[in-house]
Formats: structure tokens, C-alpha cells, sequence
């Protein structure tokens, strides 16, 4: 039993999912779970992102959680699908060959001489404590913090949290408070497995996996410890930095991006140039992808303009050299993104995401710096592949 607060009431409606069936104790130790397994939808990106000439609308208010006992807090809900990308904002296309007149500067993120290098951006680490109580055949978990985390919003920063699982039960976890805007954060939690005798414990793999929360759609994986527990000594309460791995639970690599920015001070205008993708992820049955570009300018958390390219057909290497000039005046530099996501078109569904790039002066390390050896390099069209990113 996943132990940890206590509140009137909770307990019987516990006891109602267990009636019914959605939660089902084992053999080895009842365990009750900080909320309900609930099926993340796939969503287009900020379909739910106000444009700049509407008014700002009040984000709603978190709703409470599902019945759980636990030590610690809320993990606010996810919101519902978004739409389809619009059809509109559609780009003429352009020869790259006429627009990078042989002043190109090919960048990447560890040497200036390798220039097809994708980018490998560090995901940080979470400190973390285990320990057993044979007296009380308890499994105590406590998540203690997180350094140097990613930033996965397009405003510089993440709102991370973290879900726990015993594996190889996939079915129960938990999951810490939300941390707003803190790449950085304290967690300071506690989890206790009633129940579980020494022998099974020792089958189980502690699993930890951090995640942003995203109110527009689906909350993005940042990294992933696992610790088999039968190599942990856990008569006494450990603690552990871990680095955090790339998640393996398919949310991994997705393919990367090259493409150019260049920034004409003189005439407050960036162009993003697309120029091709490799190794996109397969986002259909046959194997295959149908990808595009849509790319967003944004001035704070409202859409400006969007254009997108042309559809590649069956192609998971695709070549676009498509030029998007957008203006930016200096004042509003600081508070500009763009943001590239890699679609794939598919005619019977919604179109699926594949991966996105968030370029600004405050994003994630490899994001941040090809904006700045673009505005160190004006007029001039700096290349550099990016990893794309859930």
C-alpha cells in the first residue's frame, strides 16, 4: 500500500475503484496510486495558444486530483485535444541555393569543424533516497530535487515534475508536486510501499521519470533514472545523483533538423531557412512518414504568424530549402520565439507531431546558442542541426 497523507473520505472512494474494478490489489502488498491511469492524447501544437489580436484568456483553475494517499501534492490534469494545424500561412518555395550566397556558417553544438553532428543537450540530474524498514516491510522512496534541467518551454523555462514506478508494474505509479518555472527544483517528497516483503523488493527496479507539465498538450519527457533495487543496499536510507538518460518509452529520438537563421538588423527581419531532416521517427503503419514544417512566431505565449513548407511524400530523409522571412522589430527580440515543429501529414487523421526546436535567446543550450551566433553574425545564414524534440 502506497502510503503518505491522510484525508476524510478518501479512503471509501478508494475502496469504490477497488470495487469496480479499476484498482486491483496484488498478492505482494496493496498498493494505491497517487492518481488514476489516464491516456495522454496527442495534440497539435498550442492549438490553444490565443493569437496576438485576441484578448489573453484566464488559464483555468487545476482541478483536484483523483483519490490517492501519498506524502506530498497535486499533479494538475491534462487538457483536452487540440485541432488539426490550419491550412492557411502556406510559403512560397524558395531555391536555398539563391539565398545562402556562400556565407553559410555551419555550426554545431561540440566543434565548429563537425558539421553534421546532431545535437546532444544534457538533461541534468535528480537526487533522490531509498531505504528499507524490515520492521515495517515498507519501501521508502523520497525525491529530493532536480539540477540543471532543460528548458522545454518556449518561455526558457519547464515546469517539471516527476512519476515514480516500481517495475516492472507499469500500471500503478506516482507522481510529485508541479514546480512552476524552476529548472532547478525541490520536491522534498516522500513515498512509502507498505506491504512488500524484502524478497519481492528485491525484484523490482525503482524507476523515475521527469517530465514538463504542459497545459496546451502533452506533458514533454526530459530524462529517466532506473535502479535495479536488488543492487542497492537498503537496510538504511540511501542517497543517490543520478543523470538523466533519454526516455526510452518511445518519447526518445525522433530525427533532426538542420536549418539557418539569419537576422537583418537594418530591416528587423529574421529568415528561417528549413533546409532537411534525417532519421525522422516512422509515424506511420508502412514505416514511413509524410513530414512538414510549420514554424510559428511567437511574441511572448501569442502566435504571430505562422507559415509551414511543402508535404515530402513517404520520406524520412526529407530536403525542403524553404526560406520564411518574418519581422521582428529590436524592442521585441528578447521576448521572440520561433517555434519549428515537424508534422507528419496524414489524410485520414489528425496530423501527428514529430518532434519541435523552441529557438530563443532563453531556450535550451543548443537552442540558445545558434541564436546567438545568429545575432553575432548578422546578415549571414548560421546553420546547425538540432535534435527534435517530444
Amino acid at each position: 500500500m502506497v502510503t503518505g497523507g491522510h484525508r476524510a473520505g478518501k479512503w471509501q472512494t478508494v475502496q469504490s475503484h477497488m470495487q469496480s474494478g479499476g484498482l486491483r490489489p496484488s498478492n505482494e502488498g496493496k498498493m494505491v496510486v497517487l492518481s488514476l491511469a489516464i491516456g495522454l492524447a496527442e495534440q497539435d501544437d498550442f492549438a490553444n495558444i490565443p493569437d496576438l489580436q485576441e484578448a489573453t484568456q484566464t488559464a483555468p483553475a487545476n482541478q483536484e486530483p483523483p483519490p490517492e494517499k501519498r506524502v506530498g501534492g497535486n499533479k494538475p490534469g491534462n487538457s483536452p485535444k487540440g485541432h488539426p494545424p490550419d491550412a492557411d500561412g502556406h510559403s512560397s518555395v524558395t531555391d536555398l541555393a539563391n539565398s545562402l550566397t556562400g556565407d553559410m556558417v555551419m555550426l554545431s553544438p561540440g566543434s565548429d569543424d563537425d558539421h553534421e553532428g546532431p545535437i546532444s543537450e544534457k538533461l541534468g540530474r535528480i537526487q533522490f533516497s531509498v531505504g528499507y524498514s524490515f520492521q515495517d516491510s515498507t519501501l521508502t522512496v523520497k525525491v529530493l530535487k532536480g539540477q540543471e534541467l532543460p528548458a522545454k518551454d518556449f518561455s526558457g523555462t519547464s515546469d517539471p515534475f516527476v512519476k515514480l514506478y516500481l517495475l516492472p508494474d507499469k500500471k500503478h505509479r506516482l507522481e510529485t508536486k508541479v514546480k512552476r518555472k524552476n529548472l532547478n527544483p525541490h520536491w522534498n517528497e516522500t513515498f512509502l510501499f507498505e506491504g512488500f516483503p524484502y524478497e519481492k523488493v528485491r525484484e523490482r527496479t525503482l524507476y523515475l521519470q521527469v517530465l514538463d507539465y504542459d497545459r496546451f498538450s502533452r506533458n514533454d519527457p526530459i530524462g529517466e533514472v532506473s535502479i535495479p533495487l536488488n543492487k542497492v543496499e537498503l537496510g538504511h536510507m540511501q542517497t543517490f545523483w543520478k543523470e538523466l538518460k533519454p526516455c526510452s518509452d518511445g518519447s526518445g529520438r525522433r530525427g533532426d533538423l538542420l536549418l539557418s537563421l539569419c537576422y537583418n538588423p537594418t530591416a528587423n527581419i529574421i529568415t528561417v531557412n528549413i533546409i532537411k531532416a534525417r532519421n525522422l521517427k516512422a509515424m506511420d503503419i508502412g514505416g514511413t512518414s509524410d513530414p512538414y514544417v510549420k514554424v510559428w512566431l511567437m511574441h511572448k505565449d501569442k502566435r504571430v504568424e505562422k507559415k509551414k513548407t511543402v508535404t515530402m511524400k513517404r520520406c524520412l530523409n526529407p530536403v525542403f530549402n524553404e526560406s520564411f522571412p518574418f519581422d521582428v522589430p529590436a524592442h521585441v527580440l528578447r521576448e521572440t520565439t520561433i517555434i519549428i515543429t515537424v508534422m507528419d501529414k496524414d489524410r485520414l487523421s489528425r496530423n501527428d507531431v514529430i518532434g519541435k526546436i523552441y529557438l530563443s535567446w532563453k531556450s535550451g543550450p543548443a537552442e540558445v546558442k545558434h541564436w546567438k551566433d545568429m545575432m553575432g553574425r548578422p546578415r549571414t545564414n548560421v546553420a546547425q542541426w538540432h535534435a527534435l524534440k517530444a
